[in-house]
């Protein structure tokens, strides 16, 4: 999913692509996890890294190694999501919601 993902201070934002983490529902407003391309050097317990060579990715719609960032949420209404990439397996989405755990202590 893309959307206009705010900056933390909320001077600005930029169109970004993020995972929906919240369920799925009739609501106005989603949860969004940040993804992100730019690669630090150290992973934390909360990045979950998304390469090219994993069976799933193609079906992603990133185009370069990607890290979600379990720890960098939003609350956005739909309206903000401004269009689909792809999809993520099931497996793909419990090791998401892993590291969701223990971004906010609940490991």
């Amino acid at each position: 999913m893309l959307a206009k993902f705010p900056f933390t201070d909320l001077t600005a934002s930029k169109r970004r692509p993020a995972i929906v983490v919240s369920k799925e529902g009739t609501k106005d407003d989603v949860i969004v996890a940040f993804i992100t391309s730019v690669l630090p050097e150290k992973l934390s317990d909360t990045d979950f890294l998304f390469s090219p060579d994993h069976a799933d990715f193609a079906t992603s719609g990133l185009t370069r190694p990607s890290l979600i960032k379990a720890d960098k949420l939003a609350t956005l209404n739909r309206s903000i999501l401004t269009g689909e990439l792809g999809g993520l397996s099931t497996e793909i989405m419990k090791q998401v919601d892993e590291r969701l755990k223990t971004a906010l202590g609940l490991n």
